[in-house]
């Protein structure tokens, strides 16, 4: 296969059958006829000269080799994805489109109302919002600015520390009328009542062992690995849990239990280094600076 042959059209058609299992859902998630997805699946196989999917009871299950095309491919994707945002404006122009990542609880409960802010300030900006708890690749160019939690360490990228946020262990005020306050942090875990990760996210663990608690995934009374539904347990008293101090505080039905017990989190501020030379990004990325800054400031808890 050569260059001639790299019609993003069909690698997009790829994508979405990897992701959706079947030409049915692939044709559904990017609008088009189921026939024209088959015709592209076809045309890509004849072109690599090898089947890419296998039929199976569930659906269609790629080949060994298409699970190897699948990280080149999605390098193709996000690169479409970065010429087009590049294309959205003249590179000095505060304006176009600008992708921003963040976790779950940072880009749902944190970093709306300074987006807000940043548009009103700049009409013609656009935003994208990936928000996730993966790490986007900001070198392959996933996105332009990240909002982390810990710090990047590839050296192609600009990351600056922005503040910590602090967290503490809440419960809904329904909770606390029909349970007893647990004395410490062990008898909260061993009364089977915090709120916690199901598979995929062990940094609550690392916390319970550093004071002291080992603790499993069956000790918690409702596991998920999403952090917005872990929020959303502890807002319908299912359970207690950790939440940043300065989301729980906005809520005046969640009341703060082992007080003395709280740890931090680092925000850190991420671009690839050449998209700061790019105005509308580096406007977005000094205006969230500072409203982070400020967020993560001890001062204004």
């Amino acid at each position: 296969m050569n260059s001639q042959h790299l019609d993003w059209t069909l690698w997009r058609s790829f994508l979405a059958i990897l992701r959706q299992g079947s030409l049915s859902g692939a044709a559904r998630a990017l609008n088009v006829a189921h026939p024209t997805m088959r015709r592209h699946l076809d045309e890509l196989e004849a072109i690599i000269g090898t089947a890419l999917f296998v039929r199976s009871p569930s659906g269609l299950m790629p080949t060994a080799l298409a699970n190897e095309l699948r990280g080149p491919a999605q390098a193709m994707e996000a690169a479409a994805e970065a010429l087009v945002r590049s294309a959205s404006a003249e590179a000095g122009d505060v304006a176009g489109t600008v992708r921003i990542t963040a976790s779950e609880i940072m880009g749902v409960e944190v970093l709306p109302p300074y987006l807000s802010a940043i548009k009103m300030a700049n009409a013609r900006l656009d935003f994208e919002v990936v928000v996730t708890n993966k790490v986007q690749d900001l070198v392959r160019r996933d996105a332009d600015i990240a909002i982390r939690m810990t710090r990047p360490i590839q050296s192609d990228l600009v990351a600056r520390k922005v503040g910590e946020t602090r967290l503490g262990v809440y419960a809904h005020r329904d909770w606390l009328a029909a349970h007893e306050v647990p004395a410490s942090l062990e008898a909260l875990v061993r009364s089977r009542q915090l709120v916690g990760y199901d598979r995929s996210d062990p940094s609550i663990l690392r916390g319970l062992a550093a004071r002291g608690v080992n603790a499993t995934a069956a000790d918690f009374c409702f596991r998920s690995d999403s952090d917005l539904a872990q929020l959303a347990a502890i807002r319908a008293a299912i359970g207690v849990g950790f939440c940043q101090i300065k989301i729980a505080d906005r809520d005046p039905n969640l009341r703060r239990i082992l007080a003395d017990l709280e740890f931090g989190l680092e925000i850190w501020l991420v671009a690839h280094r050449s998209n700061l030379s790019t105005a509308r990004v580096r406007v977005v990325f000094d205006a969230l600076a500072r409203a982070l800054q400020h967020y993560g400031s001890p001062s204004t808890s």
